[in-house]
């Protein structure tokens, strides 16, 4: 059977899931009747609250006769880890760009990485039914942005066509009939090369493990494409590393095969599919697995080095224990050693006491998904705020710098300029009238200077701005910049919180928790309205007299408390500060819960 192999690749929210989906159902990957979850790709809880794609994963239809395996990849540069590796399984892309928006910032990220492997990308400018589409603009926008990333001519002549995903059509011209996307899939078959004549199976087996995964029943499964030979059940093979190394010998357990939504075992892997191999127990992604007679590893994707940092911890609060089940630090390093291994973009060091790891990865947002994962499996945490990694060059300290594009109402303009430029040592390169009335901001701007800065930008421009950011470049450092500007309010006491008490308090500053709440001593309630730390009773009842008030007592009414999102929490703390993370809650405490270690420790730094 014909073969073709695609990655969907897009921003984040332009509709690539979505578009698999009505591509799976047209192609009859799904029978008329059968129950298929909207985003039917976006298979992990996370994905789906979230409305995004964090792990890449394969599908594949079939279209007269020739069988099209697809890819849907992640949009965000935090899982930019995932996306290379799976570009380098492909024969094309099809790059998907909202007609209203254009290319955004992730657009770039994938299309750059797509260009430099020599990928032809077809081009799918998706949602032309919005009111606010501009499908001709958009793909003038593509065109420039494929110019200034170095694209060849052969790249640059790409075909292209206007869709709407969720309206299940795709067509050439923008007045076409709208009725499916056959007009798509013929581009596809037409455009994208079958996997090249080195495929072909008289030479040994190779394949380039891509993704690494599990099975509770088959164990540890690779998932790559077969660059060439073939590969029956049972037949012996080796991995070999990077550098050639041999790492061990196995005997292939299991071969499986996308067909629609589902894995289905086959008999033999032939070459240019993309397949998992289970039966080894040491081999990751970027090994190469091989038949015997084979000494030289296959070319691996280099991995984009990690750009910020954050300390996990055991919770050593008094509190700890009790939600959630898995508290020992041997658990939590088994765990992050085990998400080390399959998400390369990530890495795990031990910290000299032992009771804490330092994770390196690509931004907040995988941290966050890292994190919430955890807490769902039961483990109790303690997170430091993230830093961002420098590194030395020519004796110069340089940091990460990151383009930050922002489309905002012009009201809002000025706030946010202020914010990136002046506090947060940006810089501005680009301001222009976006669509629907909003003003486009770019700016290039230290990574540490965005770390918490999306809550406050949602609360600048209320709510209605769009951020979006990328990695740049590396730079000179930018020298300091300011953090939080308050100070918090520190529980003197154990106990439960009173009413009363926290009545009292509010006029101090905004709080974060409410009545009847447990508490400890060190523990952040809420924020004080000035910039020190104010250490307050949480737990003071009204001294009761026996004296008759002139009126009725009146009940206590309290201002609702400020409810932190694990990713808000992170981003606030301080360095001196933790987030306490456990299965049910997030709880602010500082890292020192006495007040005395507190001042010895302020001291010592000092």
């Amino acid at each position: 059977m014909d073969l073709r192999n695609i990655a969907i690749i897009a921003h984040v929210d332009h509709g690539k899931t979505t578009l698999v989906d009505k591509l799976l159902s047209q192609s009859g990957a799904f029978r008329e009747n059968q129950a298929v979850a909207e985003r039917a790709m976006d298979s992990n809880d996370i994905e789906r609250e979230r409305g995004i794609t964090i792990l890449a994963k394969a599908t594949s239809v079939e279209w007269k006769g020739t069988r099209i395996n697809i890819v849907d990849t992640p949009g965000h540069a935090d899982f930019g880890g995932e996306v290379e590796r799976i570009l380098s399984m492909v024969d094309g892309v099809c790059l998907l760009v909202d007609a209203a928006e254009g290319p955004m910032p992730q657009t770039k990220f994938v299309t750059q990485k797509a260009l430099a492997l020599g990928l032809k990308p077809i081009v799918v400018l998706n949602k032309v039914d919005k009111p606010a589409a501009e499908p001709d603009r958009a793909l003038d926008e593509v065109f420039d942005l494929f110019a200034n990333l170095g694209a060849n001519d052969e790249q640059l002549d790409f075909p292209h066509v206007y869709a709407s995903g969720i309206g299940g059509w795709a067509d050439r011209d923008l007045d076409g009939p709208r009725k499916d996307l056959s007009a798509l899939f013929d581009l596809i078959l037409e455009h994208v090369e079958p996997p090249k004549q080195e495929f072909q199976a008289d030479q040994p087996f190779r394949m380039l493990a891509t993704t690494l995964g599990a099975d509770p029943f088959i164990g540890r499964i690779l998932t790559g494409r077969v660059e060439s030979g073939t590969l029956k059940v049972g037949d012996p093979l080796k991995a070999l590393s990077r550098k050639g190394d041999k790492i061990e010998q196995f005997r292939c357990t299991k071969i499986l095969a996308f067909r629609g939504l589902s894995q289905q075992p086959i008999d033999e892997a032939v070459a240019g599919d993309i397949v998992s191999i289970a039966g080894m127990s040491k081999a990751t992604v970027a090994d190469t697995l091989c038949a015997l007679e084979v000494d030289t590893a296959l070319d691996a994707q280099p991995i984009d080095p990690p750009t910020i940092s954050v300390t996990f911890g055991i919770n050593d609060s008094p509190l700890a224990g009790r939600d959630g089940t898995k508290v020992q630090s041997r658990v939590i390093r088994e765990r992050l050693l085990k998400e080390a291994e399959t998400n390369v973009a990530i890495r795990v060091e031990d910290t000299p006491g032992g009771e804490a790891f330092v994770v390196s990865g690509r931004g907040e947002l995988q941290m966050g998904v890292l994190i919430e994962n955890m807490r769902r499996e039961g483990f109790e945490l303690s997170i430091s705020r993230p830093k961002v990694i420098f590194r030395e060059e020519d004796g110069q300290r340089m940091e990460p710098i990151e383009e930050v594009i922002i489309d905002v109402d012009d009201e809002y303009s000025g706030a946010v300029i202020e914010k990136l430029t002046g506090v947060r040592k940006g810089e501005l390169t680009e301001m222009r009238p976006a669509e629907g009335g909003k003003t486009r901001i770019v700016a290039l701007v230290p990574s540490r200077g965005l770390i918490g800065y999306q809550g406050e930008f949602m609360t600048d421009t209320r709510g209605n701005g769009v951020l979006n950011r990328i990695f740049n470049s590396w730079a000179p450092y930018k020298g300091a910049i300011e953090g939080r500007r308050q100070g918090v309010l520190i529980s003197m006491e154990n106990g439960v919180s009173v009413a009363y008490a926290l009545w009292n308090l509010e006029e101090r500053g905004k709080l974060f928790i409410g009545a009847q709440e447990q508490v400890y001593e060190g523990m952040i309630i809420g924020e004080h309205s000035r910039d020190n730390d104010l250490e307050v009773n949480p737990l003071k009842g009204k001294k009761l007299t026996n004296v008759r008030a002139s009126g009725t007592d009146e009940a206590v009414r309290l201002t609702p408390p400020v409810r932190m999102s694990l990713e808000e929490a992170i981003a606030y703390i301080n360095d001196d500060e933790l987030v306490e993370v456990t299965p049910k809650i997030v709880r602010l405490r500082k890292r020192y819960l006495d007040p005395h270690e507190r001042k010895r420790q302020a001291r010592a730094e000092s």
